[in-house]
């Protein structure tokens, strides 16, 4: 089978033949079909991410839609031929109380994770692909979404874990800062398939945010950060129509807390705010001012590991529709300009790579 296979981050990228994985017990064999790009791709092969520890001599790529080619023993459920989505969230099995975890193809935090690291070490930028069957789920129905299409929940399942997490409830108004981004517009368009009465999407691109507004009808309420807090906390406070239920922050590579603590301030009392993104800074927390309110962080990563189900039942449901969501299609072996696309994608693009066969 072809594969893109690098030795370790900051080498050549090659497109290379490698024999398919022969199955073992607990795994199951995955014919790719098709796979969306994380926009930081090309820094990341090129080794310009730092906080990303990949294993050596491995095949990078994360989530997938693709076919079941074959289950190893202990593999019940699953069969041949069927539709999946892989996730690249692998947590261990063992029943302890902090189990390892990686991003397979991706990253691992350290500890056990760089040993779990080293038994899943291949991602799915390749025409098949070996996992670990408790990061495969089915795909029932959805007969009416194609491949690239069908690839875009692969985007939404990661808001979908934090607003799980956040504990959004029908009928609650919820903000989300970073609404801009493409996990941000996504986290919009989710929070309105379960249920949100309003969502105050906040961000600093006016246009990309009318889209947004546009794409997900008359709940959206766009708001155009100023990076002046106070201000900012107003008019999220005025939009929300009093206050916000659940704040949701998927702000990326911030260079400032201010969106941060204008989503905290923008809370309703025993509000809460979930945050998901990938700001290196530090947020001074009021102490008072939390203790007062009855405010509660959450840091969350990624999803539990049957979150794909309720979710694939939302869009099953017509409650979560991914057409707003609109792949650009490139085939396996033009990962260089895939990559270079996915750097310059708008929100609500997705950079989707499809099998070469």
């Amino acid at each position: 089978m072809k594969s893109w296979k690098i030795d370790r981050l900051g080498d050549k990228l090659s497109f290379v033949d490698v024999p398919i994985p022969e199955v073992r017990p607990g795994s199951v064999l995955v014919r790719v079909q098709s796979q969306a790009l994380m926009s930081y791709l090309k820094p990341y092969v090129e080794g310009k991410l730092p906080a990303y520890r990949a294993p050596e001599d491995f095949t990078p790529g994360g989530n997938a839609i693709g076919t079941v080619e074959a289950v190893g023993a202990d593999v019940w459920h699953l069969k041949k031929g069927q539709r999946v989505v892989t996730s690249s969230h692998l947590v261990a099995r063992e029943n302890v109380p902090e189990p390892g975890q990686v991003l397979i193809g991706v990253t691992s935090p350290g500890g056990i994770g760089d040993a779990l690291q080293s038994s899943w070490k291949d991602g799915t930028l390749a025409e098949y692909v070996l996992l670990p069957a408790q990061v495969v789920t089915p795909i029932n129905g959805l007969d009416h979404y194609d491949f690239p299409q069908l690839t875009a929940i692969t985007r939404c399942i990661v808001p979908f874990g934090g607003l799980t997490r956040g504990r959004l409830q029908a009928g609650e108004t919820v903000v989300v800062n970073g609404a801009s981004g493409a996990y941000g517009s996504a986290a919009t368009l989710v929070a309105l398939a379960m249920g949100a009465s309003r969502v105050v999407a906040a961000g600093r691109s006016k246009e990309t945010l009318d889209k947004l507004a546009k794409a997900g009808g008359e709940r959206v309420i766009p708001v155009v950060l100023t990076g002046d807090v106070t201000k900012d906390t107003e008019a999220l406070r005025s939009a929300a129509n009093g206050g916000a239920h659940l704040a949701f922050d998927q702000v990326g590579n911030a260079k400032d807390p201010n969106s941060t603590l204008a989503a905290l301030g923008s809370l309703y009392r025993w509000g809460r705010i979930v945050l998901m993104g990938s700001s290196a800074v530090p947020i001074p927390i009021n102490y008072l001012q939390m203790m007062f309110n009855n405010w509660e962080i959450i840091g969350n990563f990624m999803h539990p590991q049957g979150a794909y189900l309720p979710l694939l039942s939302l869009v099953r449901s017509g409650q979560l529709d991914l057409n707003p969501i609109q792949p650009r299609v490139f085939s396996l072996p033009d990962l260089e300009p895939a990559m270079e696309y996915a750097g310059k994608a708008g929100s609500l693009e997705l950079t989707v790579v499809t099998s070469s066969k």
